[in-house]
C-alpha cells in the first residue's frame, strides 16, 4: 500500500499497509493527500519516502536532545549512519524513527500510538527538508491581504489569544495555523504553508502565502510594538525554530540559512500587549497600515 502527500510542495510517500492506514489516521492529514491529478501520485520523485521497516532500529552513537512531555521521553541525535529518534511511552513499546545521510528514506518501526506517530512524522519531515530551504516553525499565523503574518512567543504568551483578536477585529484575517506552519524559501523569498501540524486547534489547510512579517509577543499592561534590529530578529526566531535540531550542526547551518533569507526580506517586531481588540489593531496598522519609525505608540 502506498499513499502520497504534498506538504508545503514537498512529495511525501509513505509505503507499508500498516504505516499508511496510521498515518491516514492522523486528524489533519487528509487535505495533504496527493491524488493523481497533483502529479505527485504518478509522476516525479518523492524527496522522502516513510518506509514501515522491519529492520532492528540502530543503536545511538550521541544523543544530541531529549526531553519528556506527560510521560513520553523522546530522544533525538546521530547512529552510525545519520539520524534517529525514538519516543518511549510511559507503557508499551517505543516508537523509533531513522533516516540515512542521504534523507531520503525515513524508517518507522514500531508503536504507531498516533500521538507518538504524529510527532515522529515532524521530525521527518523536518530532517528530510531542511536541506529545501525548509522549517517549521511554532507559530500561530494570520492570513491578511493575501499575505502571512507569524505570531511568535513561548508557550502561554497569547499567540493564540491575539491571532483570535485579529480574526475578531481585523477585517479579513483568517486563521492559517496556530501550532506549526512550514517556512519554504522559495527563489529567495520566505512563503508560508499550511501543515498536518496545528497544536489543539484543528486548522489544516493546504494553501500557501508570501511572508509579511513576524511579531513575537510579550504580555504587558500596555500596548507597545518596535521594529527589531536583524540580530534581535534573529533572536526572537530561533526559539521557535525545531529545538531537537539546533543540536545538530548540520541542521542547524540549513535553519540558519533560512532566517537569515527571512530576516533580509521580512520585518519583525515585538509587541508587549494587552489580550484586547487594541493590540490587535496596532499590529495591524503597523505591518499594513503605515511607515514604521521603531516604537510605533502605546494605547
Amino acid at each position: 500500500m502506498i499513499q502520497d502527500y504534498l506538504i508545503a510542495g514537498h512529495h511525501i510517500r509513505i509505503e507499508g499497509d500498516r504505516l499508511v492506514i496510521a498515518v491516514g489516521t492522523l486528524t489533519g492529514f487528509a487535505p495533504f493527500k496527493a491524488e493523481a491529478d497533483d502529479g505527485a501520485a504518478t509522476d516525479g520523485e518523492a524527496i522522502c519516502r516513510f518506509v514501515e521497516s522491519a529492520e532492528e532500529a540502530p543503536a545511538f552513537k550521541e544523543v544530541l536532545y531529549a526531553n519528556e512531555i506527560d510521560g513520553i521521553v523522546s530522544y533525538f541525535g546521530r547512529y552510525n549512519g545519520g539520524f534517529l529518534f525514538v519516543m518511549a511511552p510511559p507503557e508499551g513499546e517505543t516508537l523509533e524513527l531513522w533516516l540515512d545521510e542521504s534523507k531520503r528514506v525515513a524508517n518507522f518501526k514500531g508503536n504507531y500510538n498516533l500521538r507518538l506517530l504524529r510527532f515522529a512524522c515532524w521530525i521527518a519531515y523536518g530532517v528530510a527538508t531542511a536541506p529545501l530551504e525548509t522549517v517549521a516553525i511554532h507559530t500561530s499565523t494570520i492570513v491578511c491581504k493575501g499575505k502571512a503574518i507569524l505570531f511568535l512567543g513561548e508557550s502561554g504568551t497569547g499567540k493564540s489569544t491575539h491571532t483570535r483578536l485579529w480574526q475578531e477585529h481585523i477585517e479579513g484575517a483568517v486563521l492559517l495555523n496556530d501550532d506549526s506552519p512550514i517556512i519554504r524559501i522559495i527563489n529567495g523569498k520566505p512563503w508560508v504553508y499550511g501543515s498536518p501540524w496545528s497544536g489543539k486547534t484543528p486548522c489544516y489547510k493546504n494553501e500557501s502565502y508570501p511572508l509579511a512579517a513576524c511579531v513575537r509577543l510579550s504580555q504587558a499592561p500596555y500596548n507597545q510594538i518596535k521594529k527589531l534590529s536583524v540580530a534581535q530578529g534573529y533572536g526572537a526566531l530561533h526559539p521557535s525554530c525545531p529545538p531537537d535540531f539546533a543540536y545538530s550542526d548540520e541542521l542547524y547551518d540549513y535553519i540558519s540559512g533560512v532566517l537569515s533569507t527571512l530576516l533580509s526580506t521580512v520585518p519583525v517586531y515585538h509587541l508587549a500587549c494587552l489580550p484586547d481588540a487594541a493590540a490587535a489593531r496596532l499590529s495591524y496598522k503597523t505591518i499594513f497600515g503605515r511607515e514604521d519609525r521603531g516604537i510605533v505608540g502605546n494605547i
